[in-house]
């Protein structure tokens, strides 16, 4: 299935700001509640259903000389779009 990306965002930020971001969502995630993200002239609102698929993937990249290492966390929660939710849903 082709992939469309529909919201892109990356800066450097503090972890508390970092841990502020994901609260927010984690806050409307436990709340049944859609969420929009915005930046600029770009937004996305989402509306995840009730059971979503969730998984934490954690990368390490190292450069071709052998210098540092990057470490890459990636959350992702997956749902189907047609999806539907328990009902609970209400996004104003």
């Amino acid at each position: 299935m082709p992939e469309e990306t529909i919201f892109t965002f990356e800066r450097d930020m503090s972890t508390a700001e970092v841990a502020e971001y994901l609260r927010t969502v984690a806050d409307k995630l436990a709340a049944g509640e859609g969420f929009t993200l915005e930046s600029g002239e770009e937004s996305v609102t989402l509306a995840p259903p009730g059971r979503v698929e969730f998984e934490v993937e954690v990368e390490r990249e190292t450069s071709a000389s052998g210098g540092d290492a990057e470490i890459e966390v990636e959350f992702e929660l997956e749902w189907d779009e047609d999806a539907t939710g328990d009902g609970d849903l209400v996004i104003d």
